[in-house]
């Protein structure tokens, strides 16, 4: 069962020059599962008869699912370096075991290994200019593109072809490729998607979030950089910029994913060189501090959150509040269960209504009687908060105020969040007036952040080095760059 949230895209971790790097990357997967939860998998690599072996093993399920027998991680995985990938499909079929990374290839220089997270803009064009040049493809996923463009180059160096195909690919990506002897990983000149360098022992980490660190006790070092691309081989660590042909006429500054502050990233990792949960409690308070709520009666306003992702957020708006001088307690309204697998059956008739009272149930006696402030990050299509304001509306509430952390989502994502498309999301549904989807919504007062006020949370970072693009639709890459007119009009 699926709910309407915003979807994650990947979760990636690599790890080089460890005895158990196999088990280290399940335990990052682990932190990591937020990120994807339809397959897993991990590529190793060890020395057998001074001969570099590849293994690998992944599939459709949770990173506890797919790895539950023991001895796959500390024998059919055995090496001294490994990738790891958790996915959420945002390119290619989402139930097709073979768009499962890592992918795994040999060519003439040897193996090679990838993962990534993020979507490539520029993946149909250049998967048909391959398949005209003789390239046979074994999946639907954008990432296969990479390692073409690098079995294909003319270039001798290894690192010098990675970087050739890299120049090549345009859009979004934080990606890993092991090969014989070394992982090499790099982050798009964009900067869309988080990746971060850590050390364990003598053995070096890269990673989508710091939490995958802090679950293998290892050292956070540094964020890789926008356009930089890591080489790490016998425990040492160099550095090489990638600037693709397409950003030529572009400008320096990056266009980090927003979406990771307010909603995909957890709230104790580190991205973008701020903590996630001091943002997302600023975002909370910034919310308060333009679109408070009063009880008419004077009472306490009781503020709730949508768990989990909307906790941080609230604990910000409710501190606010006080500062504002507004009586108000902050209160688990809304218990959520996290026990719900993807199978679980529910009926055809009422699905949606029945989905969400698996997944929710309220605290009848917090909410009773009371002013109801519901903060949640975003609204998509919508369907899941009507239904969570009729649970709450169950408990015969005073009334039902909901607060947003975000603006109104109007446009899809090309960089890989999963957003429908424009004439499914909500705020377009109803011509974007906030005074019907409140209206839909049945609550007595819906307000949104502005995206001036987004920008004004993301403490310790200039306003022009993030993507807006689902709340504006100014894209940091031009669209009619990679996609028809049709495709990114629809």
């Amino acid at each position: 069962m699926e709910l309407d949230r915003p979807k994650c895209n990947c979760g990636i971790f690599g790890i080089f020059g460890h005895k158990s790097a196999a088990l280290q990357t399940y335990y990052g997967l682990h932190a990591l599962q937020h990120r994807g939860q339809e397959a897993a998998g991990i590529v190793s690599l060890s020395n057998e008869g001074n001969k570099p072996i590849f293994k690998m093993y992944k599939d459709l399920g949770l990173v506890s699912d797919v790895f539950s027998d023991e001895d796959i991680i500390s024998n059919k995985l055995s090496g001294f370096a490994s990738i790891g990938h958790n996915r959420y499909s945002t390119f290619g079929a989402s139930d097709s075991r073979k768009n499962i990374q890592p992918f795994m290839v040999n060519y003439r220089d040897g193996n090679l290994a990838v993962a990534h997270n993020g979507n490539l803009t520029n993946a149909r064009k250049l998967r048909g200019e391959l398949v005209n040049e003789g390239a046979l493809f074994q999946t639907s996923s954008d990432t296969e593109v990479i390692l073409h463009l690098i079995s294909r180059s003319k270039l001798s160096d290894q690192v010098e072809q990675v970087r050739e195909a890299l120049m090549e690919i345009e859009g979004a990506y934080s990606v890993i490729i092991m090969t014989d002897d070394k992982i090499i990983a790099a982050r798009d000149p964009n900067g869309f998607k988080p990746l971060c360098i850590g050390r364990l022992d003598d053995a070096y980490i890269v990673t989508s979030e710091t939490t995958a660190l802090d679950i293998n006790t290892a050292e956070y070092i540094r964020d890789v950089e926008p356009g930089e691309m890591v080489v790490i081989d016998n425990n040492t660590l160099k550095t090489k910029q990638v600037k693709s042909f397409y950003y030529n006429d572009m400008p320096d500054n990056s266009s980090h994913c927003i979406f990771e502050y307010i909603y995909f990233s957890r709230p104790d990792s580190r991205i973008f060189g701020s903590n996630v949960d001091k943002i997302r409690r600023k975002l909370g308070k910034v919310l308060a501090q333009n679109h408070p709520v009063r009880d008419p009666d004077g009472d306490k306003v009781i503020v709730i959150s949508v768990p989990d992702s909307s906790n941080t957020a609230a604990i910000g708006y409710q501190a606010q509040l006080e500062k504002l001088n507004i009586p108000s307690k902050l209160e688990i309204g809304l218990i959520r269960s996290h026990y719900i697998g993807r199978t679980f059956i529910l009926p055809k008739q009422n699905k949606r209504d029945t989905g969400v009272r698996i997944k929710f149930n309220t605290v009848k006696g917090v909410l009773e009687g009371r002013t109801i402030v519901l903060v949640d990050d975003s609204i998509v299509r919508g369907t899941t908060s009507k239904q969570l304001v009729k649970l709450i509306r169950e408990a015969n509430p005073k009334s039902i105020h909901v607060r947003i952390s975000s603006p109104p989502i109007i446009n899809p994502c090309y960089f890989g969040m999963d957003f429908p498309s424009k004439g499914e999301l909500i705020a377009n549904k109803m011509e974007q007036d906030i005074d019907k989807i409140r209206d839909y919504l049945d609550v007595d007062s819906l307000e949104y952040m502005t995206t001036e006020e987004l920008l004004e949370a993301m403490m310790d970072h200039d306003p022009n080095d993030f993507c807006t693009a689902c709340f504006s639709g100014e894209y940091p890459i031009p669209l009619d760059r990679v996609y028809s007119k049709d495709e990114y009009d629809n």
